[in-house]
């Protein structure tokens, strides 16, 4: 997967258009290129980018779904959970989380039985155990440094978690494209052109030119999550109609995890009963997420000070003994989910469905996809791409379902690597690592640490520039080798990393002093000056 040069994209016509490169998007083009149709993704930044980098990066079926009735959702949920486990076992592995229950806590030991016995009922043809619960003694012992005051006992149940959506972004990308799509980062859709009616084609800038362009398509879908208003209005598609989202806004925190550990918590925050999580994460602690409306500019989303206050807080109420500090973050960010335009009512109730919205007939061929959740990202594929396919007169049947990613599957390690380096390769890459591990039979140092004492390998430069379509430092360490995501945020690996591309790609100084600098920029968005 290299990036393809504009005048190639726009010397023919595609029958699916995909605006939005984030893990809909790509789930969307995978599906369509599947099924034998021609396709085109145009993303303005990188590639996965936008929401799906910002998410709380759990397969989940939505338990406090249960209360607002959505079992359907749920159930769908909970099958697609079971698919990934299945599909991406490298990169979504089983949670076990636990949840405390307390005298004081909204929902009593009894009923979160309930909730929970529903939970498995819908979730029947798992491969995850049941639920269980823990009395007051055996959940203090589980639980290092847990409140004991009023404290009942503690729900454990499973989930998932995928610590890096970007890779499943990735692969998906890689999927489709093996099958005949194109899929093009830094191209901003400019305008959506329609003729008597009809979609026809798409203008867009090649952000790293400046070059205007058209590509033409029978149909094109907007996948650009909180943008979708943004991208209709730009095209003069939904000029003065209510906006189709209203996005809620969700800021993380990371800090080292305390010794000793603390296992997953699904909790509610003890100020407003919102639901939140703790997590370890690729060896840290995650505490999120919050939920509030979010009305200001989409392209500058960052946590405050309150709201990683409010986090904060509310981890110390639940984990007095864990000692967790304002001083210990070391990074933190904030998003924007693509939910559904609601004009009232508390965030947490708005749906997580997604809606496939037809813009015809006045606008026959253009379709945009509202909501969704990352666990989901495959089936609202399947959905959306029914509906292009019933547009287009082609009824062809998804072949996602039970279809690995590129991923999956185990591969052989080179004699004498490193333990270290082959867990990262084989957990990032699973087995795509053999691409990794070929570079270093023709050259050793390429699976020799990028910094001692780390696991990051010259390879994955390599590998990230040329064939998973990165276009900059910062995408290859922040949505490729996932560098950026630990204490340091990558620095020292960014410098080692532009060593290998000045000797490989022939980067100028000039080149790798731009490209340091815009990988420290990007890091802005992790480090906002909250304390």
């Amino acid at each position: 997967m290299q990036r393809p040069t504009p005048e190639s994209v726009s010397s023919r016509a595609y029958d699916v258009i995909v605006i939005g490169g984030g893990i809909n998007g790509a789930a969307i083009a995978r599906d369509a290129a599947l099924r034998g149709f021609s396709v085109l993704l145009l993303e303005r930044d990188d590639f996965a980018s936008g929401t799906t980098s910002w998410s709380t990066r759990l397969i989940h079926g939505g338990l406090r779904y249960l209360e607002h009735r959505e079992f359907e959702l749920v159930r769908e949920s909970l099958r697609e959970r079971e698919r990934l486990l299945r599909n991406a076992p490298h990169l979504v592995k089983p949670l076990e989380l636990r949840l405390p229950v307390y005298k004081h806590s909204k929902r009593n030991l009894l009923t979160i039985r309930a909730g929970m016995a529903a939970y498995d009922a819908l979730s029947f043809d798992k491969s995850l155990p049941r639920h269980r619960i823990d009395n007051r003694t055996d959940a203090l012992a589980a639980i290092p440094g847990l409140d004991p005051y009023e404290l009942t006992g503690a729900a454990i149940y499973y989930d998932a978690q995928a610590t890096f959506p970007e890779r499943l972004v990735i692969e998906n990308l890689l999927d489709a494209v093996s099958c005949g799509a194109i899929a093009l980062n830094y191209a901003r859709v400019d305008e959506i052109i329609v003729n008597d009616g009809k979609v026809q084609s798409v203008r867009w800038t090649d952000m790293l030119t400046g070059s205007n362009h058209d590509a033409w398509g029978e149909t094109v879908i907007n996948v650009s999550g909180p943008w979708v208003d943004r991208v209709l209005e730009r095209g003069g598609a939904n000029p003065g109609s209510r906006p189709l989202t209203g996005g809620t806004k969700g800021t993380h925190c990371f800090l080292p995890m305390p010794e000793p550990a603390i296992p997953p918590l699904y909790t509610e925050a003890r100020s407003d009963g919102r639901a939140f999580f703790i997590l370890p994460w690729n060896g840290l602690m995650m505490i999120g997420t919050t939920d509030t409306r979010y009305t200001g500019d989409l392209d500058d989303v960052a946590p405050t000070p309150d709201e990683i206050a409010y986090l904060l807080a509310e981890a110390r109420i639940l984990l007095p003994g864990a000692h967790i500090d304002p001083t210990q973050v070391l990074f933190s960010y904030a998003g924007v989910r693509p939910l559904p335009n609601t004009s009232a009512g508390a965030e947490a109730g708005i749906t997580r469905k997604h809606v496939v919205v037809d813009h015809g007939p006045a606008r026959a061929g253009l379709f945009s996809v509202v909501g969704g959740k990352l666990t989901n990202h495959r089936s609202l594929a399947e959905h959306a791409v029914d509906d292009l396919a019933r547009y287009l007169g082609e009824q062809r049947p998804c072949e996602t379902a039970d279809r690995e990613l590129p991923g999956a599957g185990a591969c052989g390690a080179p004699a004498g690597l490193p333990s270290r380096v082959r867990e990262r390769c084989e957990a990032l890459y699973g087995r795509r690592a053999e691409r990794l591990y070929g570079l270093g039979v023709a050259d050793p140092s390429m699976l020799e640490p990028l910094v001692a004492g780390q696991s990051a390998v010259p390879a994955e430069i390599v590998l990230a520039f040329e064939e998973e379509s990165a276009t900059t430092l910062a995408d290859a360490l922040i949505r490729r080798m996932m560098v950026a995501y630990q204490p340091g945020m990558g620095r020292d690996v960014a410098v080692a990393a532009a060593r290998v591309a000045e000797t490989r790609f022939g980067w100028s100084p000039a080149r790798t002093a731009s490209e340091l600098s815009g990988y420290e920029t990007a890091l802005t968005r992790f480090s906002p000056d909250y304390q």
